[in-house]
């Protein structure tokens, strides 16, 4: 009897192990999507896709940054299961009053790209990992950069895209065109609307 519950036991370990073993090597995607400082969007429609598989929506509103820097690029974080083939996006620029729109066909390399290890440091001292957020990046005059990290500071650019200008109706946002003008104005004033250079 003995004999049959240590076996039971040892089983038991087995499966444990191996269900252990398998979570580990599971990596968690994400996205982001980041705008450069004093050059708010308003994300419209960010929608994704694996064909066949999953269609979703993420709400994703305002953004106004970050695009370089101690904190950037980074932004509005949401998850990325499954990982997708197809991104869909339409935002409005407050800085241009404009409306943009592209259909970004994700590269069969980027999430292979991504699953390459990289180092970062956190309290607990330097890890590697993969570089497991994909970052969108929306800029004036329709600029759309994509990087790829696991922490800001070992990003990765994989591309660099072109939008759209679409038709629609500004004043939809009239107030929050009103409030952006307040915060954001004097510097729009001293530095322009810069449309290359991302």
């Amino acid at each position: 009897m003995r004999f049959l519950r240590n076996i039971c036991v040892f089983c038991c370990l087995l499966l444990f192990g191996c269900v252990s073993n398998s979570a580990e090597k599971k990596t968690d995607w994400f996205f982001q999507v980041a705008a450069p400082e004093h050059y708010d969007i308003w994300v419209e429609h960010l929608e994704f896709e694996l064909s066949g598989v999953r269609h979703w929506y993420h709400p994703a509103g305002g953004i106004s940054c970050c695009w370089r820097g101690p904190s950037g690029p980074s932004g509005m974080l949401g998850g990325l299961e499954p990982f997708p083939n197809y991104i869909g996006v339409q935002w409005f620029s407050f800085a241009e009053k404009k409306f943009y729109q592209r259909l970004l066909s994700v590269n069969t390399d980027w999430k292979s790209r991504m699953s390459e290890r990289a180092k970062y440091v956190t309290s607990t001292g330097t890890h590697y990992g993969p570089r497991n957020i994909l970052t969108l990046g929306f800029a004036p005059g329709g600029t759309i950069v994509v990087w790829i990290k696991n922490q800001i500071g070992n990003e990765i650019e994989i591309a660099r895209l072109q939008a759209n200008e679409i038709e629609g109706d500004a004043s939809v946002y009239k107030t929050r065109i009103s409030d952006y003008i307040e915060r954001s104005g004097e510097y729009l004033e001293a530095h322009g609307i810069p449309l290359e250079g991302w």
